[in-house]
């Protein structure tokens, strides 16, 4: 769920970042069939996720919810953090964001042939409908997790954690900054 996160944590070519968003959609997939660099990719989206699942800061965060929402914590947290990304590019990158964001959209239209057709669908939203940009809006966040809740086929209380996330803005974001100085050693983790 946070594709840009995983982009942008991605070894520094094309099909490394598109193996790293693969990583979300290779349910059924035979890696072995990928080429190398997209292997590489998601192997790394991999060890990027088990990396950030035990991290002592987004454990925190996820106790920052309420006991009907944490089961979903993880999903909130990782659609939030792509816009504490944003909203914190400067102490991340060099490269303006909206150059980012353009150079992956262009690398994810430009390499389709490698992408499962459930991960098609969705880069073509992601392009089509501009995501990354619009969740520099912390509302825009609300908006995504509720079409994410839209998804889920059982009884939930899902919808509306926006609520919460503003209510624990400032303590969800400094352990996102927290959890983020150790961005370089997810950068190289493959």
């Amino acid at each position: 769920m946070n594709h840009l996160a995983h982009l942008f944590l991605a070894p520094d070519t094309e099909l490394h970042r598109v193996g790293s968003l693969l990583g979300d959609f290779a349910r059924g997939l035979n890696p072995m069939t990928l080429p190398e660099p997209v292997h590489e990719g998601l192997r790394h989206h991999r060890s990027v996720d088990a990396y950030t699942d035990q991290h002592p800061d987004v454990l925190a965060s996820k106790r920052l919810f309420s006991a009907r929402r944490r089961r979903f914590a993880g999903v909130a947290l990782d659609v939030l953090y792509d816009h504490y990304l944003l909203r914190h590019w400067d102490l991340f990158s060099a490269i303006p964001v909206d150059e980012f964001i353009d150079q992956v959209y262009a690398e994810l239209q430009n390499h389709r042939e490698v992408m499962p057709e459930k991960m098609q669908k969705v880069t073509a939203q992601i392009v089509h409908h501009d995501w990354f940009r619009s969740y520099q809006e912390l509302d825009r966040i609300g908006f995504a997790l509720d079409r994410v809740a839209n998804r889920i086929r059982f009884t939930h209380a899902f919808h509306g954690i926006i609520e919460e996330i503003e209510t624990q803005d400032s303590e969800l974001e400094s352990n996102f900054l927290s959890f983020s100085r150790t961005y370089r050693h997810m950068r190289s983790a493959v």
